[in-house]
């Protein structure tokens, strides 16, 4: 009696373990990736210009003023959809500092000279150590640094006209104004 009993009551725990983690987890954002980098310091970094190997840029040339960070590369078709946007921001004044992740020089290169250059500086991060410092989970990426150069937002995925209007405009606007 007590083995039947018993047969019973597992599927039915069961059951009940499974039916709390899918109520949990529905009310989450699937796309919303937290990062443990936020409100704090850009990370400490010294890579090589991805124009210029001989010179080495470092976390200084990120403060100062209110600018974004795009982690970006060639093998990342979602780069490609993303970079006219980000093209137009800069035209409309908004700082953007290229992370080159994981990618090969000269593809890079090139691929700037196709599809124009929207980046101040570019960050060579060839081996990936500046992107698994932030956390970086793939391409594209995007963390909002303040004037300390503290990472105040992070945004996952492609930055499109309606991205921007309703969600990251706002944000660093808010940036701008502190």
């Amino acid at each position: 009696m007590r083995n039947k009993a018993f047969i019973y009551l597992v599927p039915f725990l069961l059951f009940i373990a499974l039916s709390g983690v899918l109520f949990f987890a529905l009310g989450k954002d699937p796309k919303l990736l937290p990062s443990a980098k936020l409100g704090k310091p850009f990370p400490e970094f010294e890579l090589p210009s991805l124009h210029k190997p001989e010179q080495m840029l470092s976390k200084a040339q990120l403060t100062g003023e209110v600018v974004l960070v795009n982690v970006w590369a060639t093998w990342c078709v979602s780069c490609l959809v993303e970079h006219p946007m980000l093209t137009k921001l800069s035209q409309d004044g908004v700082i953007i500092h290229g992370l080159n992740y994981k990618d090969v020089r000269p593809a890079a290169i090139t691929f700037l000279e196709n599809h124009g250059n929207p980046y101040r500086q570019i960050i060579f991060d060839e081996a990936g150590g500046l992107g698994l410092d932030l956390g970086v989970y793939g391409a594209p990426e995007t963390y909002f640094l303040d004037k300390t150069g503290q990472i105040r937002y992070r945004h996952v995925g492609i930055i499109m006209p309606d991205v921007w209007q309703n969600k990251l405009q706002a944000v660093y606007q808010a940036l701008l104004q502190e």
